[in-house]
């Protein structure tokens, strides 16, 4: 996975978790605008999120930052 979306998902992340709490969840959708500005990029997160770590749609953004940070 590129360097610049994983700086991004642990800064997003990190924000959803200050927000929120420990126990916050998101999608990989988190990670995008709304729209479809990058559709490669967001295939490369998509397929990294479905096939490689097999996740569910909605997960905890501690463990999605731990995922991205042993990578």
């Amino acid at each position: 996975m590129r360097a610049s979306i994983k700086a991004k998902i642990i800064n997003v992340c990190d924000a959803k978790i200050a927000a929120k709490g420990n126990g916050v969840g998101l999608s990989f959708y988190a990670f995008f605008a709304n729209k479809n500005d990058d559709p490669e990029l967001l295939m490369e997160v998509a397929h990294w999120w479905i096939m490689e770590m097999k996740l569910d749609h909605f997960e905890k953004a501690e463990k999605i930052k731990v995922l991205v940070l042993a990578m």
